[in-house]
């Protein structure tokens, strides 16, 4: 009778994982002969979160593994709304809606306080009768700008629809403003992600004397990808609008993220913006 260790390798695999956009990317980008070696049919749950997630590279993710992607959305702070696949193929791009039976309410702001009508771009704000109010240690401001009327904000831009199910666009603080125009980089670092060369990037606001700040990418390649900046401008070009192509390409080794997996984007963005104010 084999010992109870072999038992359970071989009749069992991994079941559930967590992983964030950066390793659907990664993994996307294995050999089809690689990617077919392994039986991930025990796969019943991959959550996802801490990211934002391009649609195509969930769909991809979702064709491979079936619909057991699970993307959550929420901090330390609070908050706490989920989706499933089989939701998300219906509202392509959302990251849920509240889980049911909590007491969270979700309202889209403008910077005046005004509830945002379905469909229009705000600030994501929180209620939850359920917890007391938080504040960061030793920032005052900080928790006095997460506030506003008994609801509290991750600092997060999106919208919701007639279901009530939220969509992201990006974060506050990482919003490029060029020339009056608000450009949202996790778009733009969507397109620069399909292009075979890219294995990482960041784009940021630098310090423009004419227009405030200009788009520019930082980039990390696969090792010994032949590509120019100019050649991923160009890919860019043909996905993006006029106004959210990068002005400005910068190869990079390896870029920083933390051990959760989230970008190191101001580490990215101070790089440019030492010694000079950035309004936000």
């Amino acid at each position: 009778m084999p010992s109870s260790s072999s038992r359970w390798s071989s009749s069992t695999g991994v079941s559930s994982t967590f992983l964030v956009p950066i390793h659907f990317v990664r993994l996307l980008r294995l050999p089809e002969q690689t990617r077919r070696r392994y039986d991930l049919s025990s796969l019943r749950l991959v959550v996802h979160g801490s990211a934002p997630v391009a649609v195509d590279v969930k769909e991809k993710m979702i064709d491979w593994l079936g619909p057991v992607l699970y993307e959550f959305y929420g901090g330390t702070e609070g908050g706490g709304l989920g989706i499933d696949s089989h939701t998300w193929l219906a509202r392509k791009g959302s990251v849920g809606r509240p889980y049911p039976g909590r007491s969270l309410e979700v309202v889209i702001l403008d910077e005046d306080g005004k509830s945002q009508p379905v469909g229009t771009e705000g600030l994501v704000y929180f209620r939850d009768t359920s917890q007391q109010p938080f504040a960061y240690k030793d920032d005052p401001d900080q928790t006095a700008s997460a506030w506003r009327d008994g609801r509290f904000t991750l600092g997060d831009i999106g919208y919701l629809d007639d279901d009530g199910y939220l969509y992201l666009c990006d974060r506050r603080s990482d919003v490029i403003n060029s020339g009056g125009v608000n450009v949202y980089p996790a778009q733009i670092e969507a397109a620069l992600l399909e292009h075979p060369a890219v294995a990482d990037c960041c784009v940021v606001g630098v310090p423009d004397d004419e227009w405030g700040e200009r788009i520019h990418a930082v980039v990390q390649v696969i090792s010994d990808a032949p590509v120019t900046p100019d050649e991923l401008i160009d890919h860019c070009r043909e996905r993006l609008a006029g106004y959210q192509v990068p002005r400005s390409v910068e190869l990079d080794g390896e870029l920083p993220r933390t051990e959760t997996g989230k970008l190191a984007r101001r580490t990215i963005r101070d790089r440019y913006w030492v010694g000079r104010d950035r309004k936000i």
